[in-house]
């Protein structure tokens, strides 16, 4: 009995601390690493709202561990554009059991669909089980990218062909979105690897993009590939060390190192610099990188090429119950 009064007076004191560590003049949100793609979608959603500097103290921490913060207390809002159902999500309901997502006005993903590449989404109530309803928020599509610089013709045929074709041994629940008839997604406005070109069109599809011109040869391909992924607590990078197994295992020859980086625009940052050789990341950012539009402003992006559809990415955004924000409106207080 004392043993069950001692657990009940230590819940309550928890919950407590976590409300007081809540507490303050602004909200603590969490909008993603500096310079990628979270981080500036993040700030596009709190101006679409009308929310500034003055509403809220900014967390630059990946979405994993700001995950950890918000069951922690010292973080009340994150901001994740993530694969759905996202693994960290899970994990937060499974530790703290209330977790609450917010959705995004009408006029808001209206706004946004205007001012970014995102399109608006319907999260379904099933994806997670402590919805209650839909959640209507924004996403875009994940692709991979390739250097022309060290990505020969027949790498990238290999790339897609290994991407397509096993698939089914990636265990990652995104993986099931790596199929043939998604391979094109997110190709949009961007030149194609001509290597990929040529396995999708021998599949049947229709390639329309500007091919890539090429700066390696198939004898001069280096035998080490590094990919860059994203934060440990999100979706790039497993997914990622389990695309680069792929390859290992299909691709002779060639060895592939998965690599935590911040994500989109570090990944294409990178690669303009020769300092990667693949790279996941959002279309939209690879369009700006492409045009030297937004943080690419005068540093554009001219030695990468669209390889393939990894997935969609969803803007999730979460906090809990016990912060007592259920919509963006509880944001400025």
């Amino acid at each position: 009995m004392r043993s069950k009064k001692l657990f009940v007076l230590f819940t309550l004191i928890l919950g407590a601390m976590v409300l007081l560590a809540a507490c303050g003049d602004k909200t603590k949100i969490a909008i993603g690493p500096s310079g990628s793609e979270t981080n500036n979608i993040s700030k596009e959603i709190l101006k679409a709202y009308g929310i500034t500097d003055k509403d809220y103290e900014e967390f630059t921490e990946g979405f994993g561990d700001a995950a950890d913060q918000v069951q922690d207390g010292n973080i009340e809002v994150s901001i994740g554009v993530l694969g759905l159902p996202a693994g960290s999500i899970e994990n937060l309901q499974a530790q703290s059991g209330d977790v609450v997502m917010l959705s995004l006005s009408d006029e808001v993903v209206k706004t946004l669909e205007e001012n970014t590449s995102y399109k608006g989404y319907t999260i379904p109530k099933e994806s997670y089980d402590f919805l209650e309803e839909d959640v209507q928020t924004i996403a875009a599509f994940a692709i991979l990218v390739g250097n022309t610089n060290t990505i020969s013709e027949e790498l990238g045929y290999q790339l897609a062909k290994a991407m397509i074709e096993h698939a089914d041994e990636i265990t990652h629940a995104q993986g099931r979105q790596i199929t043939l008839e998604n391979a094109l997604n997110g190709a949009e406005g961007l030149p194609i690897h001509p290597g990929a070109k040529r396995y999708y069109e021998e599949q049947g599809l229709t390639v329309n993009n500007p091919v890539a011109e090429l700066n390696v040869s198939d004898a001069d391909q280096p035998d080490k590939i590094v990919l860059g992924t994203g934060s440990a607590g999100g979706t790039y990078y497993p997914l990622g060390g389990e695309l680069t197994n792929v390859w290992g295992k299909y691709i002779d020859g060639i060895s592939f190192t998965p690599q935590e980086t911040g994500a989109s625009i570090e990944n294409l940052s990178s690669i303009r610099d020769d300092k990667m050789d693949l790279g996941m990341t959002v279309h939209g950012p690879a369009l700006h990188a492409l045009n030297g539009e937004g943080v690419f402003e005068g540093a554009s992006v001219e030695n990468f090429a669209f390889i393939g559809h990894i997935y969609p990415e969803v803007v999730q955004i979460i906090s809990r119950e016990a912060f007592g924000i259920k919509s963006f409106e509880d944001i400025k207080k």
